[in-house]
């Protein structure tokens, strides 16, 4: 099991209950990184489903949830052939702190070079531009007392534009672009692209913005199971108005399949 596994183990306690330990390695200044939560939410759903994998994941982040032991409450809503749909819980201490909506279902493995079955309809827009892993960078290490080590389980390495805001020279725009993967070395999976899709700092520091932005709703989908190797993520907005930002993620697998898809809404940095 790896360091990543063990953080966002689920134990099964009954059908509907699963005791979690949130990992303090996972937090951002006071608050755990809200892929980190989805992950421990889809451990207990993907266990408690007939089906193997969550396409589609919607989460209200109601209170910022704090390290320590936790409780992951199910209510399956439906449950067919193709499909089940959970609603997921997060609680401490009697309150909630995520509220989820999950559709599982079955994708097929990766398989290098295969084709699509027969008569089945494919398509794919392509890649957005993204340097070579070469001539990206990392962020520098943040100061001890940012309180920051979420930074120490994951690896992003950035498009160099789209970090200027570090420097004092940010695009003007909403974006970011960085090649993920864990600190630890362990292929993607679902659990692994749920952390890829809310890695990135938040696409707001690109156009000039700063500080703490707490996401409100973030929904995603898994379109399909990863090659190995690293992830590229690429976060763009549409809007930035009244406090409020959007955020838009892709995740293309090694081979440079669309793997995962989401957005979010979220307020602006505060302090």
């Amino acid at each position: 099991m790896t360091k990543f596994d063990d953080a966002t183990q689920a134990i099964k306690v009954d059908d509907t209950t699963y005791d979690v330990c949130l990992d303090a390695g996972y937090t951002i200044g006071t608050a755990l990184n809200g892929g980190y939560l989805m992950a421990v939410l889809l451990r207990a759903v993907v266990d408690a489903s007939p089906h193997d994998h969550p396409v589609a994941t919607s989460a209200q982040f109601l209170r910022v949830a704090r390290p320590g032991p936790a409780t992951v409450r199910l209510g399956q809503i439906k449950s067919g052939r193709t499909t089940t749909v959970t609603r997921a819980t997060l609680v401490q201490d009697g309150t909630p702190y995520v509220e989820a909506f999950v559709t599982t279902a079955n994708l097929r493995p990766y398989e290098p070079g295969a084709e699509p079955g027969p008569g089945e309809l494919t398509w794919s827009a392509p890649p957005p531009p993204m340097p070579p892993i070469e001539e990206c960078r990392p962020l520098p290490a943040p100061k001890p007392e940012s309180n920051m080590p979420f930074n120490a389980q994951v690896e992003l390495l950035f498009d160099p534009p789209t970090i200027g805001w570090y420097r004092g020279t940010p695009t003007g725009r909403p974006e970011m672009r960085a090649y993920f993967r864990l600190a630890e070395p362990q292929d993607p999976d679902p659990f692994v692209i749920a952390l890829a899709v809310d890695a990135l700092p938040p696409v707001v520091f690109s156009a000039g913005a700063r500080g703490w932005a707490p996401t409100v709703e973030l929904t995603w989908y898994l379109r399909a199971l990863p090659a190995p190797g690293w992830l590229t993520v690429i976060g763009s907005g549409s809007l930035i108005a009244e406090g409020w930002f959007d955020e838009n993620v892709e995740v293309r697998d090694s081979a440079g399949r669309l793997v995962a898809q989401s957005r979010q809404l979220a307020r602006l940095g505060r302090g």
